[in-house]
């Protein structure tokens, strides 16, 4: 019955919702790479080491509904925060 809820709605798919986060953290690599002046692995990897990116992943913090910008911002916050 499962499978057939994820064949009437694909994007329910674990796999496909992995595509899509994905995608959306290297949109926002690439928005952070732009604002900070760094190369988008760099930023990649400060985002995917952050605690943005862990409440990103968390369904239950609703930071996945905000867009990509906002997420970008709020990732530049914790950065200010840490210093």
């Amino acid at each position: 019955m499962t499978e057939q809820k994820n064949y009437d709605n694909p994007t329910r798919s674990p796999v496909i919702q992995e595509i899509i986060m994905s995608n959306r953290i290297g949109a926002i690599a690439v928005s952070l790479a732009e604002r900070l002046s760094i190369n988008t692995v760099t930023a990649l990897k400060m985002f995917y080491r952050s605690d943005t990116c862990a409440r990103l992943h968390d369904k239950s913090t609703g930071l996945y509904l905000y867009g990509d910008l906002y997420v970008s911002d709020e990732f530049i916050l914790e950065m200010q925060n840490r210093q």
